[in-house]
């Protein structure tokens, strides 16, 4: 998808960051505290929200899991 350096970035408020990245609400806040995921902006006094852009790339960066099994509950032989 190309991008115009002029447009407006998207913002995502929670429940879609939730949804696009499989985190819960305490994982998103702990790791923005952490340093390792993006912040959100302050939209209003009582509204934040989290830029598509930086959630793309932030989820891009994730490292391919070594798992095999599709549940990890499954103990490896």
């Amino acid at each position: 998808m190309p991008t115009n350096p002029l447009s407006t970035p998207r913002m995502l408020r929670l429940p879609e960051v939730m949804r696009l990245t499989g985190l819960g609400r305490d994982a998103i806040y702990r790791l923005g505290r952490e340093g390792q995921f993006p912040r959100p902006r302050k939209l209003s006094a009582n509204a934040t929200a989290w830029r598509e852009d930086e959630l793309r790339q932030w989820i891009e960066t994730r490292p391919v899991s070594d798992n095999a099994s599709p549940n990890p509950r499954i103990a490896k032989e």
